[in-house]
C-alpha cells in the first residue's frame, strides 16, 4: 500500500440511520485527510441520506472494475443501482433492505479479499433484515469468513478508545455458554486478542480475563469453571509471553480496566462485556472483526429505526470505526 489507505465503506440498512451516517462520514474533512474512500451502495439512497444529514459531499462515481488507486478524488462511489428509494420502508426491517446491505457488504469484502482496498467499514446492519434476505445469515463473522475464504479463527472485538473487549463465545444462547468453554478455546481467544491488538499498535497488550460465575466462582462455591477451565488457559497464555491475568470477577474487572490497569478484558460471553462497554461509551464504541487479512470495522450501535430520517444520528461511533480501520490499515504498509 502506498499513500493514504483505501477504505471500502459499505452502506448498511437503508431503513435506518445508515444512509445519513454514510453521507456524514464522507463529508468529514479529517476523514478525507487521512484516507481515500470507496463507498458501495446505490447513489440514489446515498443522496437521500445526504439530504437528511444536511450535507453535500463531493464524490466521483466509478465502474465496479475500476482501478481505485489510479482514480482521482478522495471519495469514489461504486453504484450498484439495486434499490429505488421509493421501495425503502423507513424504520422497518424488510427483505429489500437486507438484500441491499448484504450486496454492499459482500462487494466490499470481495474488494478486500482481492487486495483492491486496504480495509472495510460498514454502517449499521439490521440482523432481522439480513435474515429475510438470507435465511442462514448468522452474523457478520460467519458471512465475512465465507466470502473471504477464511479458515482460521476470527472474532468480534469491541473498542472504546484505548480499551478493548474480546470474548470467547459470541452469538449463542446463554444456556449454552458453559458447555462451549474449554481451556483450548479460551487460550485461542487470548492469542487472537493479543495479535489483533498488536496490529492496532499495542506493543504488549495487558489482558484481563473475566470469570464466568458470580465472584469468579468464589473459590469453587459458585462453580468450578474458573479453576478447571479458565485459570489453566490464562497460565498457558502467560507461558507463551502474553500479558494475561485472571480470572477476575466480571462485575469489577471493567472498573479496573477503565482505570488503566488493563488494555483489554476477555469475557466469556457476549453481554458480559457488551453491557459494560456500551454503558461507558455507546456513541463512541467500535466493533472490529479480527482475524481477517484486512481490518473490518463498524460502529457498535444498531440501525436506530426510531430516529431514522430525522438527521440527528450521532456520527461519533462511525467516525471512530473508520479511523480505527485507517490506523490498522496504515500499519500494514510493507
Amino acid at each position: 500500500m502506498t499513500g493514504k489507505p483505501l477504505i471500502a465503506l459499505a452502506m448498511g440498512d437503508p431503513a435506518g440511520i445508515s444512509p445519513e451516517l454514510t453521507a456524514k462520514l464522507v463529508a468529514l474533512d479529517d476523514i478525507r485527510a487521512r484516507c481515500r474512500l470507496v463507498v458501495i451502495g446505490d447513489r440514489r439512497i446515498f443522496d437521500a441520506g445526504a439530504r437528511v444529514a444536511g450535507v453535500t459531499p463531493e464524490l466521483k462515481t466509478v465502474e465496479q472494475g475500476a482501478d481505485f488507486h489510479s482514480e482521482r478524488g478522495d471519495v469514489l462511489f461504486v453504484d450498484l443501482g439495486h434499490l429505488d428509494p421509493a421501495d425503502v420502508e423507513r424504520g422497518t426491517a424488510t427483505l429489500a433492505g437486507g438484500s441491499f446491505a448484504l450486496a454492499n457488504y459482500r462487494h466490499a469484502l470481495e474488494l478486500g479479499r482481492d487486495g483492491r482496498v486496504d480495509a472495510v467499514c460498514f454502517t449499521p446492519f439490521n440482523k432481522q433484515a439480513m435474515r429475510l434476505a438470507r435465511a442462514d445469515y448468522d452474523d457478520e463473522i460467519a458471512f465475512s469468513a465465507e466470502v473471504v475464504g477464511l479458515t482460521t479463527a476470527a472474532s468480534e472485538f469491541n473498542v472504546l478508545g484505548e480499551l478493548w473487549n474480546a470474548r470467547v463465545t459470541s452469538h449463542i444462547p446463554l444456556k449454552d455458554v458453559a458447555a462451549r468453554l474449554s481451556s483450548e478455546r479460551i487460550y485461542r481467544a487470548l492469542r487472537l486478542t493479543e495479535a489483533c491488538m498488536r496490529d492496532a499498535g499495542f506493543a504488549r497488550p495487558r489482558i484481563a480475563v473475566a470469570g464466568l460465575n458470580p465472584h469468579a466462582g468464589d473459590g469453587g462455591n459458585f462453580g468450578r469453571e474458573e479453576i478447571d477451565v479458565i485459570a489453566p488457559a490464562v497460565a498457558a497464555g502467560q507461558r507463551d509471553g502474553i500479558a494475561a491475568e485472571g480470572p477476575f470477577p466480571a462485575d469489577t474487572v471493567f472498573l479496573r480496566a477503565k482505570g488503566g490497569a488493563f488494555d483489554a478484558v476477555l469475557t466469556m460471553y457476549h453481554d458480559q462485556g457488551q453491557i459494560a462497554m456500551k454503558l461507558m461509551g455507546f456513541d463512541r464504541g467500535v466493533t472490529l472483526l479480527g482475524g481477517f487479512p484486512f481490518p473490518i470495522c463498524t460502529p457498535a450501535h444498531g440501525t436506530a429505526y426510531d430516529i431514522a430520517g430525522r438527521g440527528i444520528a450521532s456520527i461519533g461511533a462511525s467516525r471512530a470505526a473508520l479511523l480505527l480501520a485507517v490506523e490498522m490499515a496504515a500499519r500494514r504498509v510493507v
